[in-house]
């Protein structure tokens, strides 16, 4: 494998297999038989396959496909053969059951009479303890519990009449500023997450702008009659240094699933990321800015990008930029178990996060002396994801003489099934037109990962043009709406890109969809980046590509 990746140069796939056979010593003392249970008609079942007498051999154990990365520095994915036959079978079973419907109190109005005392059962919850709070916070799909469990968590201004909530109460902290009275934050944002929660308590915990805290809301996005409604928040102190923006939907445009998520608010999020780069990137540059106090339109953000695009490539001084490339991210979907851990996403499940990265250091530290050595013959590098993309595209071309992204959408296009079926499906793409491919990794980091790429060398968005952009917004709300339909609840999205000031190396633009699965919580395996899988990436494909079909997404 060339530089470890599963591409070579001339465009296709390498895969290894293993097939293993061995032989164990025995070196065991004694003899721990015992009794581990009967069976209905009084047979023993006993510990006997588990203390064989001799040396063990396995002549053949499964077979197992080891494909390296495309990219080194994300590992390798290991898949099970035997799993992936049954599979293949049938790829339609590639899926996640629904979550199952939880009411305790149904449960409990079933367990004291016909007609229980609701103070009974209101008094029952104030006893329920903590861990059992969370995992009925998170699960529960009784509006009526989660009212309950409400109470537990934060103080309500409500409406005399109805006693619904209408705000949350405020005190003043020991600096003079209004603090909400939440008795738990972590069951607050527990259950603010959970969508069968009633829309009144969810607007007045976690959705009405600013309930979250004093972060400016600095832009905004409406669309389609004011049905869809984005917001774009400033997170000043964020650990993204020089800040961040979270593009959240608004308080009136409320969406907890991706199959209420509509295109256009896919557009509205990402319009906002691109307004927020191509400004900043004008502002550092002093290129005036078409208007204020509202958003551009796609024509002048158009225009703001190729100004900004103009000045970049004029610069030939070698000058490293304020700003040198984006960060992009969604989180989709939330988690929380009942031990404390909390599994995935934050406030709001529909939210995409975004910032821009310095070129340069304020300072460093040693700082530099006459004695380069202290430091390194050069400063240190901030640290950008798509820097790694890019440093194995230069060595892949450094060492083969020719383009990885041409080859790697070879290899895309060239795919054989690694189980060497000629009858089934060996396609890997999901959906693509002239300007954007989404398709299965040949080596799947997620066991349900999809990528998506730009088809021409579009390295960053300020290369990205109107059709560019809009066809990247388009295949995205694919993307997660086909996850979501196959059972996908916690979907991480991560933006690769080039640097705006390196040459280009023919780099695409690539998002990674990594969806979080039960029973894959990530542990030693994958901290040194061992991806198990057990389907085959065409079969996954397949799948895809059906349920997309379905929805009428994918032609």
């Amino acid at each position: 494998m060339n530089l470890r990746s599963c591409v070579t140069p001339d465009g296709r796939f390498v895969v290894g297999i293993h097939e293993p056979g061995f032989h164990v010593g025995n070196f065991r003392e004694t003899d721990p038989l015992r009794t581990l249970g009967a069976c209905e008609d009084g047979t023993e079942v006993k510990n006997t396959a588990n203390i064989p007498p001799e040396d063990v051999v396995e002549p053949r154990a499964d077979v197992i496909y080891e494909i390296a990365n495309p990219f080194p520095f994300r590992g390798a994915t290991f898949i099970i053969k035997s799993s992936a036959d049954r599979i293949a079978e049938n790829p339609s079973t590639i899926s996640l059951p629904k979550r199952p419907e939880v009411s305790l109190t149904g449960t409990l109005e079933n367990w004291l009479d016909e007609c229980p005392d609701p103070s009974r059962i209101d008094a029952l919850f104030r006893l329920l303890p903590r861990p059992l709070l969370l995992a009925l916070a998170a699960n529960a799909t009784d509006p009526r519990d989660l009212e309950r469990i409400a109470d537990h968590c934060c103080d309500f201004e409500r409406n005399p009449d109805t006693r619904r909530p209408i705000g949350l109460r405020y005190e003043r902290d020991p600096r003079g500023s209004f603090k909400a009275r939440i008795k738990d934050h972590t069951l607050c944002e527990v259950l603010a997450n959970n969508a069968r929660l009633p829309e009144d308590y969810r607007g007045v915990m976690v959705l009405r702008p600013g309930v979250q805290g004093q972060s400016e809301i600095m832009g905004e996005f409406r669309a389609d009659g004011g049905k869809s409604h984005v917001f774009e928040y400033l997170r000043r102190n964020s650990y993204i240094p020089w800040g961040h923006y979270a593009a959240n939907m608004a308080d009136d445009a409320v969406r907890y699933r991706i199959r209420d998520l509509s295109e256009t608010d896919i557009r509205g999020m990402r319009h906002l990321y691109y307004q927020r780069t191509y400004a900043r990137m004008a502002d550092t540059l002093d290129i005036p800015l078409p208007v204020r106090r509202r958003t551009l339109s796609v024509p002048e953000l158009e225009q703001v990008r190729t100004a900004v695009m103009k000045a970049v490539s004029a610069d030939g001084s070698g000058k490293k930029l304020d700003f040198s490339a984006t960060l992009w991210g969604w989180n989709f979907g939330f988690d929380f178990s009942p031990s404390g851990y909390r599994l995935h996403a934050s406030h709001q499940q529909i939210h995409q996060q975004y910032a821009l990265i310095p070129g340069t250091f304020s300072r460093v530290e040693p700082p530099e002396t006459a004695d380069a050595g202290a430091v390194g013959d050069e400063n240190p590098e901030t640290f950008a994801f798509g820097d790694l993309v890019a440093d194995f595209a230069d060595r892949f071309r450094r060492r083969h003489r020719i383009d990885f992204f041409s080859a790697y959408l070879r290899a895309i296009r060239n795919n054989q099934r690694m189980d060497g079926r000629k009858d089934r499906d060996a396609r890997l793409v999901v959906y693509e037109d002239p300007r954007v491919m989404l398709f299965v990794p040949k080596a799947q980091t997620s066991q349900w990962e999809l990528q998506l790429m730009t088809a021409a060398p579009v390295g960053h968005i300020l290369e990205a043009d109107t059709a560019v952009r809009a066809s990247l917004d388009r295949a995205v709300w694919i993307a997660v709406t086909v996850l979501e339909r196959l059972g996908a609840r916690m979907i991480t999205i991560i933006e690769a890109a080039r640097r705006f000031d390196e040459g280009d190396a023919g780099q695409r633009l690539i998002y990674c969809f990594l969806p979080k699965l039960p029973y894959s919580p990530g542990s030693f395996t994958e901290a040194q980046l061992r991806w198990i899988n057990g389907h085959y990436p065409e079969d996954f494909a397949a799948a895809c590509r059906r349920r997309g079909a379905d929805l009428g997404l994918i032609p």
